[in-house]
C-alpha cells in the first residue's frame, strides 16, 4: 500500500466512522441500535438511497461497509451481502454487528481500489457505496473496477461530496472541516460535470443532492438537538430547497 493509503487506514482506524453516534458501551446491541436510530434520524435521504426494500435475494457489494449501519439493514432486507472496507477496526466492528443479531455476510477488509484481485469470478446486481469512494486517492481505479465486478443490468449506487455546497464553501472559508474528526488525509469533491466524467462508461446516470448539517455542533456531540440560529428561523421548504441545491451529498445511480 501507499503511504497516503496507509495514512488514511489508519485514520480510519482511530476512529470508524459514526463509532460515537452512542453513549453505550461500544460492541452491545443497545450500542448499535442506538447508531442505527441516530445515523438515519440525522440523515433520512441515507435511509431512502439505499432502498433496503428492494434488495431481497440480490447480490449486494459495499465499498466501506464501515462499522455496518447499512450493511445489517441489506441483510435483514434479504440481500445476498458482501462489504469491504480500507479499515480494519471498522471491519471488526462489522462483523461484531452481524454476529449480535444472528445474521449471515462477507465482510472482510480490502483496498478498494484492488477491487478486481479480490472478486475474480463474482458479479454483483448493486454495488453501493456511501460516502467512502471520495477518500481514495484514486477514485477512477474503485469506479473502473465496480464497473466490471456489475452483472448484467446491475446498478452502481454512490454517495460523493458536492464541490457546490454549503459546506464546502465553509470548509474554503475555514468555518468547517469534511469529517467530524479532524485532519481527514483526503476527502475529495465534485461538481455534477466531473461526477460524469467519472462515471464516462455508465448509462442512465442519475444524480441528486442533498444534506445540510443544521445542528449546533457542541450540542451535538453531546446528544442534544438545537439547529444553529440561520436554520432555526428558516421555514422547512426553503431549508430543503437549499439542500437541493446545495448539499453536501450527491445521491448517483448508474448502469452500464
Amino acid at each position: 500500500m501507499s503511504d497516503l493509503i496507509n495514512k488514511i487506514m489508519d485514520y480510519w482506524d482511530a476512529r470508524p466512522c459514526n463509532l460515537r453516534h452512542s453513549k453505550s458501551e461500544i460492541g452491545t446491541k443497545e450500542y448499535f441500535d442506538q447508531v442505527e436510530q441516530r445515523r438515519y434520524t440525522i440523515e433520512p435521504h441515507n435511509y431512502k438511497f439505499a432502498e433496503f426494500n428492494k434488495c431481497k435475494d440480490l447480490r449486494i457489494l459495499e465499498i466501506g461497509c464501515g462499522i455496518g449501519t447499512d450493511a445489517i439493514n441489506f441483510a435483514r432486507a434479504g440481500a445476498k451481502y458482501t462489504g469491504v472496507d480500507l479499515s480494519n477496526e471498522s471491519v471488526k466492528l462489522c462483523r461484531k454487528r452481524f454476529e449480535i443479531y444472528g445474521l449471515q455476510a462477507n465482510i472482510f477488509q480490502a483496498d478498494a481500489e484492488r477491487l478486481d484481485e479480490y472478486f475474480r469470478y463474482e458479479k454483483f446486481d448493486l454495488i453501493y457505496s456511501f460516502g467512502v469512494i471520495h477518500h481514495s486517492p484514486n477514485p477512477q481505479k474503485i469506479i473502473d473496477s465496480a464497473k466490471n465486478l456489475l452483472a448484467h443490468d446491475g446498478e452502481l449506487r454512490i454517495m460523493l461530496y458536492a464541490k457546490n455546497s454549503w459546506k464546502n464553501f465553509m470548509i474554503e472559508s475555514g468555518l468547517d472541516q469534511p469529517e467530524a474528526q479532524n485532519n481527514c488525509p483526503l476527502a475529495l469533491t465534485y461538481t455534477k460535470d466531473e461526477v460524469k466524467q467519472l462515471l464516462k462508461d455508465f448509462r442512465q446516470i442519475e444524480i441528486e443532492q442533498d444534506f445540510i448539517f443544521p445542528w449546533i455542533i457542541e450540542k451535538y456531540v453531546n446528544y442534544e438537538y438545537q439547529k444553529q440560529p440561520w436554520f432555526e428561523c428558516m421555514p422547512e421548504q426553503m431549508f430543503r430547497t437549499l439542500e437541493k441545491n446545495l448539499g453536501w451529498h450527491l445521491l448517483i445511480k448508474a448502469k452500464l
